[in-house]
């Protein structure tokens, strides 16, 4: 690389690594803690590429965007933040930063981005405002296949793309399909749920065309249409005009697979398939259920059912349960807990008297019992590499899938032999040295008990 960047972070360590790593690269480099030093730098013109943090102590990255568009346009800015919410992703989207990043971010990826900018491939920034945010966010998780949604769902809000949402029941496919309307230009246009009674006459299209006025039909369970419905629909989405509406349709099949499990016509299918979101189950996110459950037992206090916590022995059933009906069924459990526990904190036996009411649970690694780990694993990574659409993932997966898969196995093992390193290290096959140094990398926490036999 060739160019200046400007950095601007907090982290005096993100700074440093950034300065190393760009130096090495070629660049020179200007870093700040201050946004207020980075828009000075910014309006004498210095720079080719600003990559920014969020948070500042003086002021939100993100809200500097307008003023860098106006004062330099095209300057692509890079945004990397801790908060990785899909708030976030849509505002730096909104905002139209030249690329968003979450904190922890990979550090090849992000320099072959900064790469990328630096080459010109530059997005002109605009002034866009927001709308007022929900007192809710829309979608709640941090794990990487939500962080992996984020960006998909930023990338496709403002084309006009027919949008396939695909995904389990109960997982918010329908969320996501309001999110992406509610956040994009059509948003002060109509949202119109499109159900198989809408369209079983000849004038069931143009009472709907009539009812979106340009803003977006959602076609829920579009497998659940019949042939002339979905002929209707075929002819819908070929109409021209001023006021076409946005296509967006909802499935519980994935892929290819749903024209014959689902009985949809290839033409309908190939036409909704302009970008496809695969909304990844609960049992692919299970980090994610203590945001899940803390954000619905939040919003059962508002509604008066008391203030309400988890134990950490009832939050570790709750994530080692299944939940074959994701996030709705999660919520429906969590609410009904919040009305029936006996004191603020939720015990381990409330829980299990809870999830005795649930369907039956499976294994958490497969889909059934046959199931080996290897195939548990295939399924999890195709669904990761199905969530990027035409796009790769980002560089580094090798050593991050190692990763995910060393930290339960090593958590686990020094739970069976009681924290005993020596014990565990002869279970794993490994050197203790070499597990010491994975407990140090990886951060985990090592309780002794008694010693085993």
């Amino acid at each position: 690389m060739d160019g200046t960047v400007l950095v601007a972070d907090d982290d005096r360590t993100i700074r440093t690594v950034l300065t190393q790593a760009l130096t090495r690269a070629g660049c020179k480099v200007h870093a700040t803690s201050s946004l207020t030093t980075l828009m000075r730098w910014v309006g004498e013109g210095k720079g080719d590429v600003v990559i920014s943090d969020v948070m500042m102590p003086d002021g939100n990255g993100l809200e500097m965007l307008p003023k860098i568009a106006r004062d330099r346009p095209g300057l692509p800015v890079i945004v990397i933040s801790a908060q990785n919410t899909i708030m976030t992703a849509i505002k730096a989207n909104e905002a139209e930063a030249y690329d968003y990043l979450p904190k922890p971010f990979d550090l090849p990826d992000l320099m072959k981005r900064t790469a990328r900018a630096m080459e010109g491939a530059t997005r002109a920034a605009k002034a866009t405002e927001l709308p007022e945010a929900p007192e809710e966010l829309p979608l709640i998780g941090r794990t990487p296949a939500m962080q992996a949604l984020y960006r998909v769902v930023a990338r496709v809000m403002n084309t006009d793309l027919p949008v396939l949402i695909s995904g389990a029941s109960g997982t918010g496919k329908s969320l996501i399909a309001r999110t992406i309307h509610d956040f994009s230009d059509r948003r002060s246009m109509p949202l119109v749920t499109v159900t198989p009674g809408d369209l079983v006459d000849l004038e069931g299209p143009s009472r709907l065309m009539a009812r979106a006025r340009g803003g977006t039909l959602v076609l829920e369970e579009i497998g659940d249409l019949d042939a002339d419905a979905q002929g209707r629909v075929v002819r819908m989405l070929d109409a021209p005009g001023e006021d076409q509406p946005r296509f967006m349709a909802t499935t519980q099949i994935s892929g290819a697979a749903a024209i014959q499990e689902a009985g949809l016509r290839e033409d309908l299918y190939y036409r909704l398939g302009g970008a496809v979101i695969d909304v990844p189950a609960l049992c692919d996110r299970v980090d994610d259920i203590p945001l899940l459950a803390a954000h619905f037992l939040a919003r059962a206090e508002r509604d008066g059912m008391g203030a309400r916590s988890l134990s950490d022995e009832a939050m570790e059933l709750m994530r080692g349960y299944i939940w074959p009906g994701n996030v709705r069924q999660l919520e429906n459990a969590v609410r009904r807990i919040a009305l029936t526990a006996q004191s603020e904190i939720v015990t381990r036996a409330e829980v299990e008297a809870l999830l005795s009411t649930q369907p039956a649970a499976q294994p958490i690694l497969g889909q059934n019992d046959s199931e080996s780990l290897s195939e548990s694993v295939g399924r999890h990574l195709q669904r990761y590499f199905d969530l990027h659409g035409d796009m790769l993932p980002p560089s580094g997966l090798y050593a991050r899938i190692l990763r995910e898969i060393e930290l339960p196995l090593i958590e686990i093992a020094l739970d069976a032999t009681g924290g005993n390193q020596a014990k565990c290290a002869d279970l794993l096959g490994i050197n203790r040295n070499t597990l010491r140094k994975k407990i140090t990398e990886l951060d985990i926490r090592v309780t002794r008990r008694r010693k085993l036999m």
